[in-house]
């Protein structure tokens, strides 16, 4: 299951919260209802904003073979 940051603008605190793809809440309280956290005395109609997250992205320096593979550079792949 993918792992979203997401801001509470109310507090301006970013928190990690596992979920699937296809749900997206918009506030508070939807995001303590999906991922059973503690409402903190921050109101239920406090917006939060799902964050950009660069997680699953691999430098092509970092890999043993820095070429990109064949099927990326036009060959054929396996």
């Amino acid at each position: 299951m993918p792992t979203y940051d997401y801001r509470i603008e109310a507090t301006g605190d970013v928190i990690e919260v596992k979920h699937t793809m296809a749900l997206t809440p918009r506030t508070w309280e939807e995001l303590c209802l999906l991922a059973n956290l503690d409402p903190r005395g921050i109101p239920s109609d406090s917006e939060v904003t799902k964050l950009l997250s660069t997680a699953g992205i691999v430098k092509s320096a970092t890999l043993k073979n820095p070429e990109a593979p064949p099927c990326m550079s036009g060959g054929g792949c396996p």
